[in-house]
């Protein structure tokens, strides 16, 4: 069999997965719609949530400490990304994979560490932040008196 051939019915091949996945997609949404029921009311179009009723509105407002964390988060999860692709790819990479994927490690490690110094990832108030700072020192000054 010749390459054009060949790739000709790798496209072919590709072209009837599609017609078939989006037909079963089209089957799917017109077969609930028909089969599906319609029952009205006023407590069907409100959201439920664990069947308490909801009670003022929707819109609140996150602390920025949520987004911070969730960028973090993203990091890290891309960080074990690399680092699947990595363990995958370890034959291939040798020792000197080994060693790059380690300084990789060694950078967000560091980076890591220097977010908890700062504290970027402590949630508590800062009320309770002073008392616990209070609590490291000695004052058993004041108890002499």
């Amino acid at each position: 069999m010749s390459i054009t051939t060949e790739i000709t019915a790798r496209h072919w091949a590709f072209a009837i997965f599609l017609l078939g996945a989006l037909s079963l997609c089209v089957l799917i949404l017109t077969g609930s719609c028909l089969l599906g029921t319609r029952a009205r009311g006023r407590s069907k179009n409100m959201p439920f949530e664990s069947g308490i009723n909801p009670v003022g509105t929707a819109r609140l407002r996150f602390s920025a400490k949520f987004y911070l964390v969730a960028m973090f988060f993203v990091i890290f999860d891309v960080e074990a990304l690399y680092l699947y692709a990595w363990a995958v790819a370890i034959r291939e990479a040798g020792w000197i994979g080994f060693i790059e994927a380690t300084v990789f490690i060694l950078i967000l490690l560091t980076s890591l560490v220097y977010l908890v110094r700062i504290g970027v990832l402590d949630w508590a108030p800062k009320r309770s932040q002073y008392l616990r700072q209070e609590d490291f020192i000695d004052v058993s000054y004041r108890h002499q008196e």
